[in-house]
C-alpha cells in the first residue's frame, strides 16, 4: 500500500507518521507543500500534525491555500482516502473537506497528555478493526482542539454516523478535555473517505513509548 504524507513549513509529525505506517508494512512518501500533484499511486493521503505556517491567522488557515491542496481536493472528490491528524484535521476543516471549525481550547492552555477515546462508529476504513464503544488511550497535543459545529450540523453528523471518536475516561464515560461540542475527538465526511482527529495515533505504536493502541486504528486503512 502506498501512503503519501504532506509536509508544510512547521509540520513536525511527518516522520512519526512515516515510521508508524512503515511499521505496518506500507510504502510511505513525504510530499512537499509546493508540489502541485500528489503521487498518482497514492492509496491513502495523510496530513500530519504540527504547526503549519506557525498557526498564523488560524491553525491550518494558510496551509489550506498551499499549491498541493488543489490536488488534495481533486483526490478527495474522486473518493481517495485522506486522514488528517491534529493540524491535519484543522487543515481539512479550513479546506472545507470536513464540516465544522476548530477553536482554542476552552482552558486557553496547550494540552499534552495521554487521554482515553471511545469508538462511536466503526463503519468506516479507519476504525474497521475496532469495536463500537471500545476505549483506547491515545496522546493528545493541541492548543486549538476545541471542535465546534452548530446544532444542525451536529444532528447531521449523528444521523450519518460521521462522529468517529469522543473523549472519555478510562471507563468510556464522556469527558470533555478542551470544550469540543459533544466531546468530539474525530469525525469523517458523509462519503466516509475523509477522516480527521485531534489525537495522535501515530504516537501510540509502541508499548515502550506508553501504548500501542494506535496500531489498530491506523491498520484499518491497510485492509
Amino acid at each position: 500500500m502506498k501512503i503519501s504524507v504532506l509536509q508544510f513549513p512547521g509540520t513536525n509529525c511527518e516522520y512519526d507518521t512515516q515510521y508508524a505506517f512503515e511499521k505496518l508494512g506500507a510504502q510511505v512518501e513525504i510530499v512537499w507543500h509546493k508540489d502541485k500533484k500528489i503521487p498518482e499511486d497514492t492509496d491513502l493521503l495523510v496530513i500530519p500534525g504540527g504547526f503549519s505556517y506557525g498557526d498564523y491567522l488560524r491553525s491550518g488557515a494558510i496551509a489550506r491555500f498551499a499549491n498541493i491542496m488543489d490536488s488534495v481536493q481533486n483526490y478527495a472528490a474522486k473518493g481517495g482516502k485522506i486522514l488528517g491528524i491534529c493540524n491535519g484535521f484543522q487543515i481539512l476543516l479550513e479546506a472545507g473537506l470536513l464540516p465544522g471549525a476548530m477553536k482554542r481550547n476552552d482552558s486557553l492552555h496547550f494540552i499534552s497528555k495521554f487521554n482515553h477515546l471511545r469508538v462511536v462508529d466503526n463503519d468506516n476504513n479507519f476504525l474497521s478493526l475496532m469495536k463500537k464503544d471500545e476505549v483506547v488511550n491515545i496522546p493528545v497535543a493541541h492548543h486549538d482542539g476545541n471542535y465546534f459545529i452548530d446544532a444542525k450540523g451536529l444532528s447531521k453528523l449523528e444521523e450519518n454516523g460521521q462522529i468517529l471518536l469522543k473523549y472519555c475516561d478510562e471507563n468510556g464515560q464522556d469527558m470533555n478535555i478542551n470544550g469540543s461540542v459533544a466531546n468530539i475527538a474525530g469525525i469523517c465526511n458523509e462519503s466516509k473517505n475523509v477522516f480527521g482527529l485531534m489525537p495522535h495515533p501515530e504516537r501510540a505504536m509502541e508499548d515502550l513509548l506508553g501504548c500501542d493502541d494506535g496500531v489498530k486504528m491506523l491498520k484499518g486503512f491497510l485492509q
